[in-house]
């Protein structure tokens, strides 16, 4: 269902007239959101993977969509947040998003059905993060 909604954005994308940036790429802009995030909190929050956020990042801030400092209290450390050009294509996506998601839902009972399906996505998401969190794996040393 990923896969399918990152090809519905890449139409949506298209049809903005955000041609210089990539369905995920746009996934990060979300994941950012309002917050003013270091690095390390952003790769938390997105499950990215640190070459892959870092490589993203270069190209949005390229891009103009988000604003990169160092911090002030550690040199080596930055953070980020959207551009005025970063917010504005997030709200032309949810405007798009809207317009996809009357087409799903038409009636009372297909907004619940939304609902109930958000929140066990939710539900899910919560769990898997938090046996994660628990999960300490072993590694059997015979097998090097």
């Amino acid at each position: 269902m990923y896969r399918r909604y990152l090809d519905r954005l890449r139409i949506d994308l298209i049809r903005i007239g955000a041609d210089d940036i990539s369905p995920a790429h746009a996934m990060l802009l979300f994941t950012i959101g309002d917050d003013d995030l270091s690095v390390r909190d952003l790769m938390d929050r997105g499950h990215y993977l640190g070459s892959n956020a870092s490589y993203s990042l270069k190209q949005l801030v390229q891009s103009g969509y988000v604003d990169r400092t160092a911090s002030a209290r550690d040199r080596r450390s930055a953070r980020i947040r959207l551009t005025d050009k970063g917010k504005q294509l997030c709200a032309d996506i949810k405007t798009a998003d809207e317009v996809n998601q009357d087409q799903v839902v038409q009636s009372e009972k297909d907004l619940q059905a939304l609902e109930e399906t958000f929140a066990m996505l939710r539900k899910l998401e919560v769990l898997w993060a938090t046996d994660l969190q628990r999960a300490t794996p072993r590694l059997d040393m015979n097998r090097f």
